[in-house]
């Protein structure tokens, strides 16, 4: 019971941040409008944030030459993706199960603002 409910006051603050934002913007825009966007609403209600934070994956041992930038890791406890189609495809959920291992989180967002309505996702690891 525990997992469901992990960071779930931070996670609350975050998706009330998506939804300022797709509630000012509406779908349609190109994902760097929202992502500049959602920056700019974390900032407006004190999430502290890091944009593109470079993570190392390692394979075998070895670390990798080769890195991923999640769109936003929050708090250092959640990663955010942002998307702007007109659904999630389950790969987009695979790729932040992904980050979320590499990364050591436990928990993920993954945000869409390409439809009529917010969708969001949580992910737990």
């Amino acid at each position: 019971m525990e997992d469901k409910v992990l960071y779930k006051e931070l996670s609350y603050r975050v998706i009330g941040a998506a939804m300022t934002v797709h509630k000012e913007l509406g779908p349609g825009f190109p994902e760097a409008i929202y992502d500049e966007a959602f920056g700019i609403a974390l900032r407006s209600v004190q999430i502290p944030f890091e944009p593109q934070k470079e993570f190392a994956v390692a394979f075998s041992g070895i670390v990798l030459k080769k890195t991923f930038k999640p769109d936003y890791d929050v708090e250092e406890k959640i990663i955010v993706e942002l998307k702007a189609k007109g659904e999630i495809p389950k790969e987009d959920e695979a790729t932040l199960l992904a980050y979320l291992r590499a990364s050591k989180r436990r928990l993920g967002i993954l945000i869409n603002f390409g439809r009529p309505s917010l969708e969001y996702k949580r992910l737990l690891l």
